[in-house]
């Protein structure tokens, strides 16, 4: 059966050839990034790999909130369903570590933007539905002062690990608040250091092959393991479910990062006059 699968961040990485593995199954891949010339190159090359697919191809800068408002409302306004989300981009390295809407960089893209253009895309979820949302073995307690854009975070792997560990507590809270929908929203850790552009450009090192990544997010979004994980935490280092780091096992510290989630959304939307960069 042939299902709509959007991957953020998939010109490149394990975006991309988890993009070409979904691809060649037959699947319809919704990809996104952020260089038009980029994402003209993916299509090309996963129509190389088959003449039967079928992909759409979305623009925007996931580091900017009004961004990722307009590429939610440009899905809804253009496909009636999607089958798997798979919130994959990320950011690691940057010489510039604060956005436009004046937060750490590490938590615009690979916190907040997950989180806001899922809820955009609530309306073409239907039950069964998946979100995978990449997390990493690096996850640290994230400091609530960081995280609103009030206070900086000197260390770039700091910064890191407390946006992955955010987007993990965030993930099983939307898997409580849509279970009766029957939504899946699973956290993974696909492998650490993997040959991957942020992983040369955090490290200096070429990492590990990059299929281990894109193997795992294949299984995620479709394998029948992961049917009944909404809410758990997969650790691809260990091979399995497993605990994350233990904040994301606190419900008090897990409510507090995403009512602090909430209310920023809530402010950036306030400062925009607009209502739609609320969850």
């Amino acid at each position: 059966m042939t299902k709509t699968i959007l991957i953020t961040g998939s010109t490149d990485g394990i975006g991309f050839e988890t993009a070409k593995a979904l691809y060649a199954q037959g699947h319809r891949i919704v990809l996104h990034g952020r260089s038009a010339t980029k994402l003209a190159a993916t299509e090309a090359a996963l129509r190389k790999l088959s003449n039967d697919g079928q992909t759409e191809a979305c623009l925007a800068d996931l580091s900017s909130m009004t961004d990722v408002v307009a590429l939610g409302e440009a899905l809804v306004a253009n496909d009636e369903k999607i089958d798997v989300v798979i919130n994959n981009a990320g950011v690691f390295h940057s010489a510039d570590t604060f956005t436009d809407d004046g937060l750490d960089i590490r938590f615009a893209v690979n916190t907040f933007a997950p989180c806001l253009l899922t809820q955009r895309l609530l309306p073409l979820l239907q039950t069964g539905a998946r979100v995978v949302n990449l997390s990493s073995a690096a996850q640290s307690p994230v400091d609530l002062e960081a995280l609103a854009g009030k206070v900086r975070i000197p260390d770039q792997f700091n910064a890191y690990a407390q946006s992955k560990l955010a987007l993990t507590m965030w993930s099983a809270t939307m898997a409580r608040l849509h279970q009766a929908r029957g939504l899946i929203f699973v956290a993974v850790n696909p492998g650490s250091l993997l040959a991957t552009k942020m992983v040369k450009e955090g490290f200096g090192r070429d990492g590990n092959d990059i299929r281990i990544g894109s193997d795992i997010l294949v299984r995620a979004a479709l394998g029948e393991e992961f049917a009944d994980a909404s809410g758990k935490y997969f650790d691809n280092d260990k091979g399995g479910f497993g605990p994350p780091h233990r904040d994301a096992l606190d419900s008090a510290k897990t409510a507090q990062v995403v009512d602090t989630m909430s209310a920023v959304l809530a402010d950036l939307a306030s400062l925009r006059g607009r209502t739609s960069l609320s969850p």
